[in-house]
């Protein structure tokens, strides 16, 4: 009789805590303040029931090429996403692997590709952003996200603001991250009893987090639209340091994460090779003029 699959889910009951604290505990997610107690727990946990990560990365086809292929779909592939896909590309041809990355959003198509290719595994990131699956095997990626909110939160507080809004992209392919990244900066205020805004809900705020650069310029333009000032009527702070930032007026305040460190992660994750060697920098603020 075939035992049944230990998912993250289960190590969460069994340690009392949710799948996102595990997953932050085992990926090793930098950023996050989750108690030593309470991690230890969590592995005690998973060493116990045997727990194995499978995720969104095919298993390994012994016999199959040296190819991974990524499916970025149409994801915006700038920012972080492209230092991933850069730390991804480059721990795999450490190891003799070649990444091939597929843009397109027929599924149908990318079952023919597999079939040509017969690549070693698949990492779909479109799965890993749009589906609330604990057991993705990302290297942290997707958490490593969320949690680094925290930096951009924390920097605000520092500096005064016990009301602080948290600007969303309008990309319908980011709502999810989108909504993980605004609940961890909801936890993190909720921790020092203050209070975070979706941007858009009913409420004065003196700082804003944006979820990207992106955002985070969008918003500046439309505040000198309106007569209004950074940091003087609103501080805002982005998440991505792409570089663009730094060239505008006011310069941008941002967070700086290390993306391709978890996209080294996320090869040996596809790989099934070990990820402690590979630990990705602590995120930075990069502190300009706009917060």
């Amino acid at each position: 009789m075939s035992r049944t699959r230990v998912t993250l889910k289960d190590v969460a009951a069994a340690s009392g805590v949710s799948a996102a604290t595990v997953s932050f505990v085992l990926n090793r997610v930098t950023g996050q303040t989750i108690p030593a107690a309470t991690q230890e727990r969590v592995r005690r946990a998973a060493d116990e029931l045997g727990y194995v990560p499978h995720g969104s990365a095919r298993a390994l086809r012994e016999g199959s090429s040296r190819l991974v292929l990524l499916n970025a779909g149409r994801l915006p592939v700038a920012g972080s996403l492209r230092s991933f896909i850069d730390g991804l590309d480059t721990e795999l041809a450490a190891h003799g692997h070649t990444l091939l990355v597929r843009h397109g959003t027929d599924t149908g198509a990318l079952k023919a590709a597999v079939d040509t290719a017969n690549p070693r595994a698949v990492l779909d990131l479109v799965r890993l952003y749009a589906d609330d699956d604990p057991d993705r095997l990302d290297g942290g990626w997707i958490d490593g996200l969320a949690a680094h909110t925290a930096a951009q939160i924390e920097y605000l507080i520092e500096r005064g603001h016990t009301r602080i809004g948290f600007a969303m992209p309008t990309d319908p392919r980011l709502a999810r991250i989108a909504r993980l990244r605004f609940q961890q900066a909801r936890a993190v205020a909720d921790h020092r009893e203050l209070t975070v805004f979706d941007i858009d809900a009913p409420g004065d705020v003196t700082a804003v987090a944006a979820f990207d650069d992106d955002v985070a310029l969008r918003l500046l333009s439309a505040m000198a639209d309106r007569g209004l000032s950074a940091p003087g009527d609103l501080a805002v702070i982005g998440f991505d340091d792409t570089g663009y930032g730094g060239m505008w007026r006011p310069a941008l305040t941002t967070v700086r994460i290390d993306a391709a460190g978890y996209g080294r992660r996320a090869a040996r994750a596809v790989l099934g090779l070990p990820l402690d060697t590979v630990l990705p920098e602590p995120s930075t603020v990069v502190v300009r003029a706009s917060a």
